[in-house]
């Protein structure tokens, strides 16, 4: 009579060296591509309809400032959304600053939090540990993943922006608010630099959403939670009773990518919270790694 094997639905995984042994061919390596996951994950419903939200925010603006006139800015200072008609590169900086505090925190939510929950829900992570996929190994391909979607949708948004700006303002020096221009050259690389800062500085978002996606069964917990936590850190960042503790909230840099799009760019802040953000994220992805790796996984 043949022993019977031992389900892999709860408990930690089967250590691979083990499972070497019994399955021949058996590589741990190979188990889980990063294109098998991105495929999976492309074809989701919820990654087409972000990428369509993003891609149709810089139309939504254009429409608006045709239906509305020129932009006008409180009296006479001047800000960066007075400047979104003088050019394409302008209209893509706008697109940044308006979707940087909220709507890009979602997709990173998103990707991030619904990728092991998700698994959860529909019953099928037992059956990828079965398969079997080390739990670091799948943690890593869906992080990667996630992390990658989250690049993707940043870049886009700019991207779109930048030709629909082109199209209707036409092409030439990012005007700067305070005085003075940036040529077209220069302007795309300042402008790649902020969309580099703006992904660093949600690595938070990001791993707040990771790690309460290997806590939860319910995507939408893990998602909904990661936002949650994001505008609760917006919130205490406008409490200026705090004083210098807001230093040690990610929230409270994350719109020091415009000292990037002045004529002498000043890094110090961007340094800041780049090191903020990293280091909130390296723990939270730590704390999913360690707890996913004894969790009992039951669906």
């Amino acid at each position: 009579m043949s022993t019977p094997t031992r389900p892999a639905t709860t408990g930690p995984a089967p250590d691979p060296a083990s499972v070497s042994e019994s399955a021949y061919g058996y590589r741990a390596g190979r188990t889980l591509p990063l294109r098998v996951e991105l495929v999976r994950q492309l074809k989701r419903r919820r990654t087409l309809a972000m990428g369509a939200i993003l891609a149709a925010l810089p139309f939504v603006l254009v429409a608006a400032f045709a239906i509305g006139g020129e932009p006008d800015g409180p009296g006479d200072r001047i800000t960066l959304m007075d400047t979104a008609t003088a050019s394409g590169a302008n209209f893509a900086a706008v697109n940044l600053f308006v979707s940087a505090g909220f709507l890009l925190v979602v997709p990173v939510a998103l990707f991030c939090g619904d990728t092991v929950a998700s698994e959860a829900s529909w019953s099928s992570l037992r059956y990828l540990l079965a398969a079997p996929v080390p739990r670091a190994r799948l943690l890593a391909s869906k992080l990667a993943v996630g992390l990658g979607l989250s690049l993707a949708a940043m870049v886009l948004l700019p991207l779109v922006a930048l030709a629909v700006g082109t199209v209707a303002y036409g092409w030439g020096p990012l005007a700067i608010p305070t005085g003075g221009s940036l040529a077209p050259g220069t302007a795309a690389t300042r402008l790649v630099v902020v969309v580099a800062y703006i992904f660093v500085s949600q690595l938070v978002t990001a791993g707040l959403a990771f790690w309460l996606s290997t806590r939860t069964d319910a995507p939408l917990g893990a998602v909904g939670g990661a936002v949650g936590l994001t505008i609760v850190g917006n919130v205490l960042d406008a409490v200026t009773a705090l004083g210098h503790w807001r230093d040690f909230l990610p929230a409270h840099w994350q719109f020091a990518w415009a000292d990037a799009v002045q004529p002498n760019p000043e890094w110090s802040g961007m340094i800041q919270g780049a090191a903020v953000s990293v280091t909130y994220a390296l723990v939270l992805f730590a704390l999913a790694f360690r707890g996913f790796a004894r969790k009992d996984v039951v669906s």
